[in-house]
């Protein structure tokens, strides 16, 4: 099925169970995301613990429904913890990512592996009744063309979902929990907390977030100004991530306490949906082209 939503004259080459696709030029940003998302120890340890509690999953769920006969384009895979919480049985699921050590495990549990650029994928328009980006938008060098490809992979009357990638407004920190936010890695140390096990594997997974720091992130208007003039209903939703289905409701779910602290800090009234950490997209294609008469 994968020949089906190739564009044409496109060839992939198998490798270690994934298919890989002609990569033009490269980054800083894109060469750290290979390396930190290619170590299989690493990717191995971000399929065990992210993306995979009860919230993440209710919250899909009610976004997107069961992805039993769908099909399903995830851009910026990884090793495919979206899928693996939601589970199903997806007529075609492909994965796309840059690293190929996630996406050899993807592989492992029923994603048609693609190593190639998000911003530039070998696909066909309009192939898919979903497109999934789940925080994969800020360790992209340009969040924009990954949007706007994302929407172009998109059916009438499909979905583009995106989730977990930082809220702007809520990470834009001042004053003291500026210098505190400059001193977390300090902090971590002493403190002996922190995903990662070793120095080394912090710097490359914080080489990866290029757009995670205060100043920078998602809007709703990004998400709106983007997809809207693509003939997209766009819908955001912003939360603390310990929220599920609720989230539609307008509830945003609870904060950690040092989240709340930096907003307080900043000036900021930590419950307001403008200091949730996350914003989830969920936008639909109309049944026509913007601008087409029925």
């Amino acid at each position: 099925m994968l020949n089906d939503i190739l564009l044409p004259d496109v060839v992939l080459r198998h490798c270690n169970g994934y298919w890989e696709s002609d990569l033009q030029g490269n980054s800083d940003g894109r060469s750290a995301n290979a390396f930190y998302f290619g170590n299989t120890e690493w990717a191995q340890e971000y399929f065990a613990f992210c993306h995979r509690d009860a919230h993440f999953r209710s919250r899909w769920l009610a976004a997107g429904g069961d992805w039993t006969g769908k099909v399903v384009v995830d851009l910026g895979c990884g090793p495919g913890n979206v899928f693996a919480t939601l589970g199903g049985k997806p007529r075609l699921l492909v994965g796309v990512d840059v690293a190929g050590g996630s996406l050899a495990l993807a592989a492992g549990i029923g994603y048609t592996a693609v190593l190639a650029d998000a911003a530039n994928t070998p696909f066909r328009s309009q192939i898919a009744d979903i497109v999934a980006i789940n925080a994969s938008l800020h360790h992209c060098d340009d969040m924009q063309a990954v949007l706007r490809e994302g929407a172009r992979l998109v059916k009438p009357n499909g979905l583009l979902i995106t989730d977990h990638d930082p809220q702007l407004t809520a990470w834009d920190y001042k004053g003291v929990a500026r210098l505190l936010w400059n001193a977390r890695l300090w902090i971590y140390r002493v403190i002996r907390h922190g995903f990662h096990k070793t120095g080394n594997q912090q710097f490359w997974g914080l080489r990866t977030e290029i757009h995670h720091k205060p100043g920078d992130g998602v809007t709703r208007e990004f998400f709106r100004s983007t997809l809207e003039p693509l003939g997209f209903e766009v819908g955001v939703y912003p939360h603390n991530h310990q929220v599920g289905a609720e989230v539609f409701s307008g509830n945003v779910g609870p904060a950690q306490w040092k989240y709340r602290i930096g907003n307080l800090l900043s000036g900021r009234d930590p419950a307001a949906p403008a200091s949730a950490l996350s914003l989830m997209c969920i936008a639909r294609r109309g049944a026509r082209e913007p601008g087409v008469s029925a």
